[in-house]
């Protein structure tokens, strides 16, 4: 079931990412009066396809889905008859060539702007920034930060939502620059707390930054009763059940849920004996805990989730909704903010500060795609959004190949006053072939590294 929540995920966002990216090059096309011959979504051998309009454009589903492409006609593709020379590609203005690239990039901004628009005036229900106690040798328990004080301002700005500190700390902490939090107490006295950023490990941007500053949202505690075992796992093997109580764990006694997840995180591939209460029944249940190896960390997993209260969580989440207005203004930051942060991070990759491990492939993002779907739709939208705004910017990289490769032999054409030789775009084409091939390479090779270690 979860694979093919993944899949048709995966699938409906490429396939909305690709249409209006290329959607966006066809409809200035259009607009410039230049004659489409093609609009496909995906390459190779086509599936489906169908003609229409004035110009009998072929509309296109491939067999290979990463990708697209609107094919223009174009005296540099073929032949074109003297009467339809003034509907050319190649026959535009350099600046109406340019319009037509940037289109594509372009179209994908406008949809994570209207997105987030959607999301911040519907609203999306978020944890509250109240904070757990940090673990020992953290930046956050340095800072003194306290179990149940709740962030209010970062450096001035302020905060309502756990979703706006991630976002607010990633950014300071790519920089290295310390954060200031103005910080409530459960008695409403105001403080702030410092965290020195400075030590910022860049590795491993897929596990969670803010864990590893000791921030963590905090959570009353649960009773260390099972709600849910997962199918096919090491507690469903044991014979644990849902409404069991977990009293002890290796003669320790358990008080609270985290205690049991203390011990078995503590115990990968190592026998644990539980002693649990079955209705009123005391019985003894041994486990071994299966071995999870993730960002240079080993511990023990055992597909288990505790029975929660769903009112005293309630008190934890707020719904974070904005008026038309606002929201739009919002979405303009948010999107341009994001642009901003993947060019930083592609730069800082570039010059060796962060590194190429963090570079994700088709694997990790459907993997994304089907967390966010089974999570709901405002997690899914935001998925999208973020998604599409990383194909824009990832388009108007200055490779040949891609929009942005395009757009640099215009600007070099606007300077020499005429386009590029034949000669010099080929070896271009060459040299971003060769590049992408060994990014999507390198991508790939990371996707399967994060497989294989879990």
């Amino acid at each position: 079931m979860n694979l093919a929540i993944t899949i048709t995920a995966f699938v409906f966002a490429l396939g909305v990412l690709i249409v209006i990216h290329e959607y966006g090059h066809y409809l200035v096309a259009r607009l410039c009066g230049i004659k489409v011959l093609r609009f496909s979504v995906g390459f190779g051998r086509p599936l489906w396809k169908v003609r229409r309009g004035r110009d009998q454009t072929e509309w296109v589903i491939a067999a290979l889905p990463l990708g697209g492409y609107v094919k223009m006609l174009d005296e540099h593709e073929g032949p074109v008859a003297p009467e339809e020379l003034h509907r050319a590609f190649n026959r535009q203005s350099v600046w109406r060539r340019i319009a037509v690239v940037v289109a594509g990039p372009a179209a994908n901004f406008l949809l994570a702007i209207a997105f987030y628009w959607a999301l911040f005036v519907g609203g999306v229900q978020e944890a509250k920034p109240v904070l757990a106690a940090p673990e020992a040798g953290t930046v956050a328990e340095a800072s003194g930060i306290a179990r149940g004080e709740t962030i209010l301002k970062i450096n001035g700005e302020p905060v309502a939502s756990w979703q706006q500190v991630r976002w607010q700390l990633l950014q300071l902490a790519v920089e290295r620059q310390p954060a200031r939090l103005e910080v409530i107490d459960a008695k409403q006295r105001l403080t702030w707390r410092t965290l020195d950023l400075s030590r910022f490990d860049l590795e491993g941007f897929d596990s969670d930054p803010l864990a590893r500053l000791g921030l963590r949202l905090n959570r009353p505690d649960v009773a260390p009763i099972i709600g849910t075992v997962v199918p096919g796992s090491v507690a469903e093997a044991g014979g644990l059940r849902a409404g069991d109580r977990v009293i002890s764990i290796d003669g320790g006694a358990i008080l609270v849920w985290e205690d049991v997840v203390k011990a078995v995180r503590a115990h990968p591939a190592e026998t644990l004996q539980l002693q649990i209460l079955r209705e009123g029944n005391r019985i003894e249940i041994r486990l071994r805990p299966e071995a999870v190896q993730q960002n240079g960390e080993r511990f023990g997993r055992i597909g288990a989730a505790p029975q929660v209260d769903a009112g005293a969580m309630k008190d934890l989440v707020a719904t974070v909704r904005y008026a038309p207005w606002p929201a739009l203004v919002l979405a303009f930051e948010r999107t341009w903010e994001t642009s901003a942060f993947s060019l930083k991070m592609l730069g800082k990759m570039a010059i060796g500060e962060v590194s190429w491990k963090n570079l994700s492939g088709p694997v990790t993002i459907a993997d994304y795609a089907g967390q966010s779907a089974q999570l709901g739709i405002g997690a899914y939208v935001a998925f999208l959004a973020l998604i599409s705004i990383s194909l824009g910017v990832l388009n108007l990289l200055p490779i040949p190949l891609l929009d942005g490769g395009h757009l640099l032999y215009y600007l070099v054409e606007i300077f020499k006053g005429s386009p590029l030789s034949e000669r010099a775009m080929e070896l271009g084409q060459r040299l971003g072939l060769t590049l992408l091939l060994s990014l999507m390479a390198f991508a790939f090779y990371n996707d399967l590294n994060r497989l294989l270690a879990g």
